[in-house]
């Protein structure tokens, strides 16, 4: 199969159509456009999304907390705690071992999560860490949200911008490159600073007491990864306005030099949210500090794009700009 998250329909029918057992104490189950199951103990309710980080490798441990907690944010939650698993290579330094886990701790600690546990285990058949983070959280039973309550009608919104993670990863890994393309060093250290934006729990928590119809943190496949999973969540289509995307200068000049298009690149730290009413929350956003942008709107099932001068069917190639680039 090819490298990356696999395509919904071949999800579908390899992975969850073989899940046939379902609980009434469930209320929401494994599906395509879902990130975390939600679990009814009887007051609040219990949270639960997990996570690898494949596609980075310095600072995957941070990484690694902020995409999994992220989820948990996405679905109108506090994070509470995480479950961590590492895959080591042979190779690796207990020094190594012990600065990721630091790196994970710390993290967490920094966005009020407690390391609850996990599995820890070298293996011959890894070449590098592979890091898997379960978090969970809870929520209210009023509060809680899926990516299958967006309708007709709905504004679509984006917080901060596109390309956020995939702007860090390859100014972080990826510096000689971007040298070899004309990027400059203040371009470079711009972008490095985008570590501090990788967490979506504060505009998570504002669009919550908003009121909004559905979250969705956009993680591998970008942008049109996030509208891929909420438009076949909620059976619904969607007009993209590509001109009124949010694109900030350092994603723009490191896209446009690598030739990707930072709309398909990852972006943890940025939240899609699907909203009846986009300006007020805009508003609400911003008096908080987080840039938001309306960039479309639900529709009936048609999927489409839209700039100044025309209307296409959204294509996409199911592939993250990233893993395209690595290739």
């Amino acid at each position: 199969m090819k490298i990356g998250k696999m395509p919904g329909t071949k999800l579908k029918e390899i992975i969850l159509d073989k899940i046939a057992y379902k609980r009434e104490d469930v209320l929401v189950h494994a599906g395509i456009g879902e990130d975390s199951a939600v679990v009814d103990l009887g007051g609040q309710l219990l949270v639960i999304s997990s996570d690898p980080i494949t596609g980075a490798g310095k600072d995957a441990g941070y990484l690694a907390v902020h995409v999994a907690c992220n989820d948990i944010a996405a679905a109108g939650a506090d994070p509470v705690g995480i479950q961590v698993i590492l895959l080591l290579p042979e190779k690796i330094k207990e020094k190594q071992i012990a600065e990721m886990m630091n790196e994970i701790t710390e993290t967490a600690a920094g966005i009020n999560v407690e390391v609850l546990g996990g599995h820890t285990e070298v293996l011959s058949a890894v070449n590098k860490p592979i890091i898997c983070i379960t978090a969970i959280g809870k929520v209210d039973r009023e509060k809680y949200m899926v990516s299958a309550d967006a309708v007709r009608g709905d504004d679509i919104l984006i917080t901060k911008g596109v390309g956020i993670e995939g702007t860090y990863i390859l100014a972080n890994d990826h510096t000689e490159l971007l040298r070899e393309k004309g990027i400059s060093e203040e371009v470079i250290e711009k972008a490095l600073l985008y570590k501090d934006k990788l967490s979506v729990i504060k505009e998570g928590k504002i669009a919550a007491q908003f009121g909004v119809h559905a979250m969705h943190d956009i993680t591998e496949g970008g942008l049109y990864g996030a509208l891929e999973e909420i438009s076949q969540a909620a059976e619904v289509g969607f007009d993209l306005y590509l001109d009124k995307l949010p694109v900030s200068n350092e994603t723009k000049k490191i896209s446009q030099a690598l030739k990707i298009d930072p709309a398909g690149l990852i972006s943890s730290g940025s939240m899609l949210i699907v909203t009846p009413d986009g300006e007020q929350l805009i508003a609400e956003l911003q008096e908080s500090g987080i840039i938001a942008a309306r960039i479309g709107v639900i529709t009936e099932g048609q999927r489409s794009i839209i700039t100044s001068d025309k209307k296409e069917s959204f294509i996409w190639s199911h592939k993250d700009e990233l893993w395209r680039l690595m290739e």
